[in-house]
């Protein structure tokens, strides 16, 4: 394991995500930082450990707290899909240019 992949799975200790999919039509997530896109066939959430990517069909909104760091959709559920954040990879392509 190369050191640059152990900081990255070093840097979510303490960090707490829960994804709860319940029969492919309610999908409960914590740790919610923003919604930044959102239609009826996908969701795209901010969350503290990447950008997730809910996929499907007559997807709706039904709970959105950021005071709690909460939000439910409901829906057809597909396809949940975790990427990084382009701002996290950005910052990180930059700094490590600067440093090199």
């Amino acid at each position: 394991m190369a050191l640059e992949d152990r900081k990255t799975i070093n840097s979510n200790v303490g960090i707490i995500q829960n994804l709860v999919l319940e029969n492919r039509e309610k999908l409960s997530i914590s740790g919610v930082l923003d919604v930044l896109s959102f239609d009826d066939q996908v969701v795209i959430v901010e969350t503290e450990l990447g950008l997730l990517t809910v996929k499907g069909e007559n997807l709706r909104i039904n709970k959105l707290s950021l005071d709690t760091s909460e939000v439910v959709v409901e829906g057809e559920i597909y396809n949940l899909a975790y990427s990084e954040n382009d701002l996290e990879k950005k910052a990180g392509s930059f700094l490590n240019k600067i440093f090199k």
